[in-house]
């Protein structure tokens, strides 16, 4: 779908509402508070998509964290709940894009939220050679990842045929999934040579990270970091803390490929591996197949990455991305991905990345009873 096209935001979030509260068995009514994703819409566009639902009067609350918003909604009606403030709390996520990236107070002559990145950027050796025909904004966001996958390349020597992997994996794992934008398998010779490169589940912990003064080092340069390879990285800790859990816990992992090379660093970042290996990580990789039929790229021999396809395949409507992450790691842990299913899947990983500053990892699992719990319901 083109962008500024098909079908108005109400109704797209109408469509998902009804879903999401039929797999929940609830009704709209059952729903005290929503906090609703969005980044090219016009305020409180979130009370306009749940008027579709009824006027139930429930506060909603809308957010912006760049490409990382549905996860930030995620994250603020999780708390909501986990504070005491709602039993029930409907995180929602849509987006009506536009044909490059833009920043409306930029464009007006006011401050950049990422101005400093960009900056950073070009103080790190960057290009400032415009990209094409596309605005500042799209063509630095490409040199950023671009940089990112020379930097790497150099200081660690990973390829080209790393990325290409990981482009291929991603499209031959959409071709099962039926929410994907481009569900067809690519070839890999095609993305070689066109340079394509560039039941009840719990969430466990999640941790939403900011920027902080050594992401802007002069003294160690880094595109990668640009990229949020420390915001990553510490919030992969601090969720790895809080839930007791390791890495290698982990059995499927949904990350924020953007470009492919953001999926290299993301699974050294959340500790799949070490810092500067991966590309020995998807040298490691295997295809398998699973009872259904699919066919899964395993790396590490126990983890599979985007078996949805990834942004790369699924789309990235920026504020929903987060949230279609989420419900395929559910759609995994419940044992209902079909072709697309990591078999004895039990712990899961999103990663969601928002140029400017905002990271969010977030560890699911099966939900268990803990003990207090199932003796109460023994009583019952």
């Amino acid at each position: 779908m083109k962008a500024q096209t098909g079908p108005d935001y109400p109704e797209m979030a109408r469509e998902a509402v009804t879903a999401a509260l039929r797999d929940a068995g609830l009704p709209y009514t059952a729903v005290e508070a929503v906090v609703a994703g969005y980044c090219y819409g016009e305020p409180t566009c979130g009370q306009r998509a749940v008027y579709e639902m009824g006027l139930t009067g429930v506060p909603v609350v809308n957010v912006n964290n760049n490409c990382s918003t549905g996860s930030t909604a995620l994250f603020v009606a999780r708390n909501f709940v986990a504070g005491g403030l709602y039993s029930c709390a409907l995180a929602l996520g849509f987006e009506k894009m536009e044909r490059n990236l833009s920043q409306k107070y930029t464009d007006s002559g006011y401050t950049s939220p990422v101005a400093r990145h960009f900056d950073y950027m070009f103080a790190c050796g960057s290009n400032r050679q415009q990209v094409g025909r596309l605005n500042e904004m799209t063509g630095n966001v490409i040199k950023m990842f671009g940089d990112a996958a020379l930097e790497h390349q150099r200081k660690y020597g990973s390829n080209d045929a790393h990325l290409t992997t990981l482009a291929y994996k991603n499209h031959k794992h959409s071709v099962n999934n039926p929410y994907a934008q481009l569900q067809k398998e690519i070839p890999f010779a095609f993305v070689k040579a066109h340079g394509l490169e560039s039941q009840a589940v719990e969430i466990v912990a999640q941790a939403l990270v900011t920027d902080v003064p050594s992401s802007f080092d002069l003294e160690n340069k880094s595109f990668a970091n640009l990229c949020g390879f420390d915001l990553t990285s510490r919030g992969a800790q601090q969720v790895f803390r809080d839930s007791g859990l390791k890495p290698s816990d982990v059995d499927v992992l949904e990350v924020h490929d953007c470009f492919s090379v953001n999926e290299l660093l993301v699974m050294e970042a959340v500790g799949l591996c070490g810092k500067g290996e991966g590309g020995k990580l998807v040298d490691s990789g295997r295809w398998i197949r699973n009872a259904a039929g699919g066919e899964l790229f395993q790396v590490g021999g126990r983890w599979v990455v985007n078996p949805s396809g990834g942004l790369e395949s699924k789309g990235h409507p920026i504020g929903a991305t987060g949230l279609a992450q989420c419900a395929e790691l559910c759609w995994q842990l419940r044992g209902k991905a079909d072709k697309r299913q990591v078999e004895g899947a039990k712990v899961a990983l999103q990663h969601n990345f928002g140029l400017g500053s905002a990271a969010v990892v977030t560890l699911y699992r099966v939900y268990s009873a803990q003990p207090s719990e199932a003796a109460a319901k023994a009583r019952l």
